[in-house]
């Protein structure tokens, strides 16, 4: 039993390795110098992986002391950590130091993450492996994951299956170590992504409450107790990543305004990137997101939720099928956020809702729910002498239904000399000139974060989801670096390099900058590279 296990763990896995670089094409065949480089969102994922990656195998009690926003000393705690994806992109950069190959590794593994989470949360309500390998495609490779593609944590949907496989396991034999077991895939997944480790939490709370009163389970001492502990092992395993984040939000006041900016509406549930859903995409009107769950799992997964395992003999157990309906409703109506006042009740009610601006994110929730619901309808279309042949259809419209191949990136521009210059300098912080100084343009500094990759040195440069003040006061003045102004704030931050990017300034500005570097400020300003667009200077002396 063990053997066959194994082997189809393995299968699996590969399968899941397969269908991953497919999907994904052509980033297997990019796989070393290709990504996102062409948002700064997919800028900075590549950055906070590296960054995550490079600290464990460092020194991971500066973890959170990410080289941004100097002299800050817990700038990772100012948007998503992604401890998790720098967990999994460790060894990947340990090897190599190459932060295209860590955060492609990393993407690469999330999809397969999916499928492999999915399979067997199926196989395990079900005992059906073509319907597990079905709606593992339908999920794992659903509209949603495609259009998140320059964002790593968004990409970990993966995790959401997995606390459900946990859960069931932990339902069908309560004991302590399936407790412990489902507190830390919690943990997990709150890791991966702060939104899907809240979306997990109220899956599980509900689930909680939802069984104990179905099956009569609030009546024994051993579920309440299993529940309990996997709450604290979450809490307890979490909450030192956590607290960087508590002290960030008392020191800064940041707080998530409740908004309906990243909220779903009508159109939000209806467009989609596949090519098979794609050309009606000019009929919708302002879709403000982009959730349609695909058509086979909105079909099936209405006509599998009308199965009940006792009366039909296929299908989730009666409450099985009204949770995940239960389910599904409930996160729907949270995706339209304020407007739909449900968001508005948990913002005020649920602390951890402060953290967070997009309702709609919840989404991927009501997508899962319809693909778990549609497996017994897979079953009953394969329940046929020719069972081989109906799988091999419904493999074929499940690939059709998603497929989003080739997807877009960009190969990444040669590395400066300047930056393998300034990796072998003595540890200093660090200003890029143009330094963008208007809020409008504060993610035009991730591309600053994704060269400092090659060097660790830390930046005053900085972009992330919470910009601190001093940052936004102090931008228009660095902004004329150099001048006596900007002279004076880096001297108070002991600044000690300057990068310069002519390419990227207007004619007129650069000249201006070549004046003021040759002749005003000569003295002060010591060039170490000037190859190419980018130069490298030396900060030796301050104006008085």
């Amino acid at each position: 039993m063990r053997l066959r296990g194994s082997v189809e763990a393995t299968a699996v896995v590969l399968g899941a390795v397969v269908l991953a670089c497919v999907f994904t094409y052509p980033y297997i065949f990019q796989f070393t110098n290709g990504r996102r480089v062409d948002t700064n969102d997919g800028r900075w994922s590549i950055w906070v992986v590296s960054w995550v990656a490079h600290a464990l195998t460092t020194d991971p009690r500066q973890l959170f002391a990410a080289n941004i926003f100097y002299p800050h000393t817990n700038a990772l705690a100012f948007s998503e950590g992604n401890i998790v994806e720098g967990v999994i992109g460790a060894p990947i950069w340990l090897l190599t130091k190459n932060p295209y190959t860590t955060h492609n590794f990393v993407f690469l593994f999330a999809f397969a993450q999916s499928f492999v989470a999915t399979y067997y949360l199926i196989r395990h309500l079900t005992g059906d492996r073509r319907a597990a390998i079905l709606a593992g495609i339908m999920y794992a490779f659903c509209p949603f994951a495609f259009v998140r593609q320059a964002h790593i944590q968004l990409l970990m949907i993966g995790f959401l299956p997995w606390v459900l496989l946990a859960w069931h396991r932990f339902l069908d034999r309560t004991t302590i170590a399936r407790a412990i077991e489902l507190g830390v895939v919690m943990c997990l997944t709150g890791l991966a992504c702060a939104y899907y480790g809240i979306f997990a939490g109220g899956m599980i709370a509900f689930a909680s409450i939802w069984f104990a009163i179905a099956r009569r389970r609030w009546k024994d001492k051993s579920y309440l107790i299993g529940v309990a502990v996997a709450a604290l092992v979450c809490v307890g395993l979490i909450a030192p990543f956590f607290i960087p984040y508590l002290q960030m939000q008392e020191s800064t006041g940041f707080q998530r305004p409740l908004s309906g900016q990243y909220s779903a509406n009508v159109g939000a549930w209806l467009i989609s990137s596949a090519w098979a859903h794609r050309w009606w995409a000019e009929y919708l009107y302002k879709p403000s997101e982009a959730l349609f769950p695909g058509i086979l799992a909105i079909v099936l997964g209405i006509w599998g939720a009308t199965f009940v395992r006792e009366r039909d003999g296929v299908g989730l157990r009666r409450d099985e099928a009204r949770y995940y309906i239960g389910l599904a409703i409930f996160t729907f109506w949270l995706t339209f956020g304020p407007q739909a006042y449900l968001y508005t009740l948990l913002y005020y009610t649920i602390p951890v809702f402060s953290f967070l601006r997009a309702p709609s994110r919840a989404g991927i929730v009501v997508t899962l729910c319809l693909v778990i619901l549609a497996a017994p309808a897979l079953i009953v279309l394969m329940r046929r002498k020719t069972q081989n042949v109906a799988f091999a259809i419904l493999f074929v419209l499940v690939v059709a239904d998603t497929y989003r191949a080739p997807l877009r990136m960009r190969e990444a521009p040669p590395l400066p000399s300047a930056y393998r210059t300034l990796a072998g300098l003595p540890k200093a912080p660090v200003i890029e000139l143009p330094y963008w100084a208007s809020s409008i343009d504060f993610h035009r500094h991730a591309e600053y974060l994704l060269t400092s990759t090659a060097h660790w040195q830390p930046l005053i440069n900085g972009y992330s989801d919470h910009i601190p003040q001093d940052f936004r006061d102090q931008a228009p003045v660095l902004a004329t670096f150099p001048s006596r102004e900007s002279f004076a704030i880096l001297e108070r931050l002991g600044a000690r390099y300057a990068v310069f990017h002519l390419d990227l300034m207007a004619p007129n500005d650069r000249d201006d900058l070549i004046r003021r570097l040759d002749v005003d400020y000569l003295g002060y300003l010591k060039p170490i590279e000037k190859d190419g667009n980018v130069w490298l200077y030396e900060i030796v002396s301050w104006p008085r």
